[in-house]
């Protein structure tokens, strides 16, 4: 499989390797799910993940696939921002009051990912209420930049961004008031 995409091949790209059949949704999600437990214990990037409710999201979407069916984002795997609730995972914004909350139902961008048949394999790293230009909080503590592990990725969405850039996700849903997303594309 790695011959034909690699986890630094745009959202796109996969998209295209999936329509084409050159991949499938199980493969690309094996390929992101091996480097994340490659490369994530030194990142601190993916602070939630989902492996086996997206393996089932992406043996669905090949099954889709198969008989003829398409959707925008179909089978590809991606991840969300900590700050997004997903059904039956955390959502705490890294704050230690709400560390045992496990959402009951998905975030309306949630929703809409899932519907357009993407496999959410995983949440991302956030600072407190969103509220600093570094991925840090106590709950999972702090985000280190894939580029050098001694710098921030910046935040708030910085969990997102390193995920990106070490090639652990093709597509991250994050959030930008005061430079959440700007800020860790220039970090």
């Amino acid at each position: 499989m790695t011959d034909r995409i690699d986890a630094f091949a745009s959202a796109t790209q996969m998209l295209a390797a999936l329509d084409a059949r050159k991949v499938s949704a199980v493969e690309l999600l094996e390929l992101h799910r091996r480097r994340i437990e490659r490369y994530n214990p030194s990142l601190n990037a993916i602070v939630e993940p989902d492996f086996e409710r997206a393996r089932h999201d992406a043996e669905a979407a090949d099954a889709r696939r198969a008989r003829g069916e398409a959707a925008p984002l179909l089978g590809l795997p991606m991840t969300l921002k900590e700050s997004y609730n997903l059904r039956g995972l955390r959502t705490t914004c890294g704050m230690p009051f709400w560390k045992d909350f496990r959402s009951e139902h998905d975030a309306p961008v949630t929703a809409r990912v899932k519907a357009a048949g993407a496999a959410v394999m995983a949440k991302t790293n956030v600072p407190q209420m969103l509220a600093d230009w570094q991925s840090a909080n106590p709950i999972y503590g702090r985000t280190n930049n894939p580029w050098d592990l001694t710098l921030t990725p910046g935040g708030s969405t910085g969990g997102g961004s390193a995920a990106l850039a070490a090639g652990l996700t093709p597509l991250e849903f994050g959030s930008d008031i005061g430079g959440s997303i700007r800020v860790p594309a220039a970090f």
